[in-house]
């Protein structure tokens, strides 16, 4: 009986969503028609397996796994979130969690290492952006989401998770022991280096990333006594965040123009973002530096800057993740993340599957961070005005 009660709520739900989708259709009566015969034939299917599977199902899994497997067919980046899921999301975007400090993505139908996280144990076991894994604790990871690799991966302090690297160039792919840790990633780090040039690294767009910057660029300029004479923005490994962050971060070096686009199919998914002409930086001479572990909102900040030619922009092309998602809290405590729009560069362009490239391309070699030292090179030597006339030094 509880189980033809459970049956008929899901079977509810869809008839209602069914009468959604036909108003969306607005009198379409083939496609309509279309919508209804797919979920009826859904009902039916699921009316089969329970009756008639070889042993007891669990209804509320399989209607989980129908909904896990329709959300897989978009792209890497919309899944259903158990509550559990939604809740570890929350701790994610907060700053502090259990895990290994891997920020992950499916590309090319693999589970890829977008970047790890500085001074985590993925960082200090030396995973690299571009890095595939291959297994986790010995099973295949062909074919799993990124909800799912990200539950295997998180877990409490002290517990350890075995991850199979496939690295190009590698002869063999290798296993990697990681013993889980608290991932505390302070968005913001800093320093002053020589002839008044601060230097600045965002990690990940948090919550607090733009307060956290504001903060950072007070400090800087106390420690030099008055206005920098440079900055360097590193958002090397930075795999993105909240976009409404990098947004605050770009305005804080822009005095005009138009940041980024959002697009997406419904009004409400319609944003241009603008610079405030608020920011603390805006006449700062300013190089950005990247790699391919920049992702998503940290590219819409290094697009933003070399499109503005408020920047010049060093180090290598970046990871290309131009899709915005919308996470969407259901009644259960359960959610939803949504591919729902894409951002757009102020020169128009998508960056997703892209990426940035820089006006500078410089490789680090040899264990020596060669991109910063070009980086403090150009601003000290004062031709990063050369690059871009309109910044001034």
């Amino acid at each position: 009986m509880r189980r033809f009660a459970y049956v008929f709520i899901v079977v509810l739900y869809i008839f209602l969503l069914a009468n959604r989708v036909g108003l969306a259709v607005e009198g379409n009566g083939k496609e309509e028609d279309e919508v209804y015969e797919a979920l009826s034939s859904f009902t039916r299917v699921l009316d089969l397996v329970e009756r008639n599977y070889v042993d007891e199902v669990d209804t509320k899994k399989l209607v989980v796994s129908a909904i896990e497997g329709m959300l897989k067919t978009l792209d890497p980046y919309s899944a259903y979130l158990t509550p559990e899921r939604y809740k570890e999301l929350e701790i994610g975007t907060s700053g502090e969690f259990g895990g290994v400090g891997i920020e992950v993505t499916i590309k090319n139908g693999v589970l890829t290492v977008i970047s790890p996280i500085e001074d985590t144990p993925a960082d200090k076991a030396g995973i690299k952006p571009g890095d595939q894994i291959i297994a986790i604790n010995g099973k295949s990871t062909q074919g799993i989401t990124i909800s799912e690799a990200v539950n295997m991966l998180r877990g409490p302090k002290g517990s350890s998770v075995r991850i199979t690297v496939r690295r190009e160039g590698d002869a063999e792919p290798r296993e990697v022991e990681l013993v889980r840790d608290i991932i505390h990633v302070k968005s913001v780090k800093y320093s002053l280096l020589d002839d008044g040039i601060g230097y600045i690294k965002i990690s990940q767009f948090q919550e607090r990333t733009s307060k956290e910057l504001e903060d950072a660029i007070e400090r800087l300029e106390l420690l030099n006594r008055g206005k920098l004479k440079g900055v360097i923005l590193d958002l090397r490994n930075n795999p993105g965040g909240l976009l409404t962050q990098a947004v605050e971060v770009a305005d804080e070096f822009m005095d005009k123009g138009l940041i980024v686009s959002v697009r997406g199919r419904t009004e409400d998914q319609i944003t241009d973002y603008y610079a405030t002409k608020e920011g603390r930086l805006t006449k700062c001479p300013l190089v950005v530096i990247v790699n391919k572990g920049s992702a998503s909102a940290s590219e819409v900040v290094a697009e933003a800057l070399q499109d503005s030619k408020r920047a010049v922009i060093l180090g290598t092309k970046t990871f290309g993740k131009g899709s915005v998602q919308t996470i969407i809290k259901l009644e259960d405590g359960s959610g939803l993340k949504l591919t729902t729009a894409r951002f757009y560069a102020p020169s128009g362009r998508s960056i997703n599957e892209v990426g940035v490239t820089p006006d500078i391309v410089v490789e680090n070699r040899d264990n020596r961070d060669i991109q910063l030292e070009r980086a403090k090179e150009l601003l000290r030597s004062s031709k990063v005005s050369g690059v871009f006339p309109g910044i001034n030094n």
